[in-house]
């Protein structure tokens, strides 16, 4: 995130080189116009005091909702502990309900796991111990929030804060708000049905999986709450980042097309560079939660496809309860892992693209020799901070990412198909 000091620099430097500008032409710097002492009026606005973050921070109260259901997950502990600023505290009340109600939860969760590992041993027969594997699998996640979850949350709530102040930044520059239309809404819609889809998803399992027994659904209903959860979070930070993409290309291409200047350019290149910032940012304070995000759904994908491709082998394509079951489960982790590389991949080429095209849009023979450099430092400064959402460089999240899980599954597919074929058949039974 650029320092305010920084940005309130760059900020006084350009509009210094402003009113030298003047100087120069003999007009006298106090005939201003309306839109300049409106102009200077936002200058005086500071994104580092809270209350002022509080007023133009409308993303965090867009997607409040979400956050709170984190809370009540006890994935993520972090509070509105002032105006402006989303903070941490491992003291704080979010916090010790998170601990209290995640002990509770693994009693239940060693109890469920206590006897899917009893019949996990009890297995003899590869195809089926890989099966039980799943049962196994998806209580794993419950095991790893404090250190995907309470251990990155002060860096989340640093991202969170970020977000209220550049939106004050934003006001400064554009002199509008940034809005999100239908978010708020929209984060309704998807948090309800995050709740709906791990129910039905439970009971389709409990359904068409044998062994899967109705009351182990008690220590897996907050698992793959936190799982729809998570999908979700990432979906509404990437909208976010993109409408705030959309909208700062807009209000470029309008001053510009008003008044093409240096210091218009300057603040603009400033305030694009704190977007692309935020955009890493977003990858950096998630890089462990969506890490094991990433390998928990290439696990469980794989052994699903696996599990349904052996039932078929071996018994034909029957529409068998067990395969329908694994196919749900494929289909379940495959959705979710393509929105999350998807929505990734969309909110990056709207960061620079629309910047750009007015940038290269502009006449550069109409505009003086400041205006021609702050365009060069402009486009060079998009060339150098490319839009790429990287989880602190283990992998950068697009759709790259999709066709490298493809081809990993792929390959351990053929590894286990292989494997079952080389194992001795067991002797049929004739049956007189």
């Amino acid at each position: 995130m650029i320092p305010d000091h920084l940005f309130e620099e760059s900020i006084n430097n350009a509009l210094l080189l402003n009113e030298m500008k003047h100087i120069h032409k003999n007009k006298d710097v106090y005939e201003k116009s309306p839109r300049d002492y409106e102009r200077a009026k936002r200058n005086m606005l500071s994104s580092q005091d809270g209350d002022t973050c509080e007023i133009h921070d409308q993303f965090y109260r867009d997607h409040k909702l979400l956050l709170v259901l984190f809370r009540a997950l006890a994935v993520m502990p972090i509070t509105r502990s002032r105006p402006g600023t989303i903070t941490f505290s491992w003291r704080s009340r979010a916090t010790v309900y998170a601990i209290c109600f995640y002990i509770i939860t693994t009693f239940i969760v060693l109890f469920v796991g206590y006897e899917r590992i009893m019949i996990l041993r009890s297995i003899k027969k590869f195809d089926d111990y890989i099966y039980a594997v799943l049962f196994v699998a998806f209580l794993v996640p419950h095991f790893w929030i404090p250190f995907v979850g309470w251990g990155v949350a002060h860096q989340v709530a640093i991202y969170k804060t970020s977000w209220g102040k550049f939106q004050v930044r934003y006001y400064r520059v554009t002199g509008e708000n940034l809005q999100f239309p239908n978010l708020k809404t929209s984060i309704v819609i998807i948090s309800v049905g995050c709740l709906l889809l791990a129910v039905c998803f439970l009971l389709c399992l409990c359904a068409l999986l044998d062994g899967f027994l109705l009351r182990h659904t008690a220590a897996y209903f907050h698992i793959i709450t936190m799982i729809n959860m998570n999908c979700a979070l990432w979906y509404i930070n990437c909208r976010g980042i993109k409408t705030a993409s959309q909208n700062l290309s807009n209000c470029f291409r309008r001053d510009v097309n008003v008044e093409c200047t240096a210091h218009l350019i300057s603040s603009y290149r400033f305030l694009w560079l704190n977007l692309s910032e935020l955009l890493q940012s977003l990858g950096n304070a998630y890089a462990r939660t969506y890490s094991t995000y990433c390998l928990f759904m290439f696990f469980n994908i794989t052994i699903a496809v696996y599990g349904a491709l052996s039932e078929i082998v071996d018994h034909g394509f029957g529409f068998t309860f067990k395969e329908m079951g694994l196919f749900v489960d494929a289909a379940y982790c495959s959705t979710l892992l393509f929105i999350f590389a998807d929505c990734s991949h969309k909110s990056t080429l709207k960061v620079a693209a629309g910047v750009q095209e007015t940038l290269l849009s502009i006449d550069v023979l109409s505009v003086d020799r400041p205006t021609q450099k702050e365009i060069d430092h402009f486009i060079q400064a998009i060339e150098m901070n490319p839009a790429v959402v990287s989880l602190k460089g283990y992998a950068h999240v697009n759709r790259e990412l999709l066709t490298s899980a493809i081809s990993m599954i792929a390959i351990y597919l053929i590894v286990l198909l292989q494997f079952k074929i080389s194992l001795p058949k067991e002797p049929q039974i004739a049956v007189k």
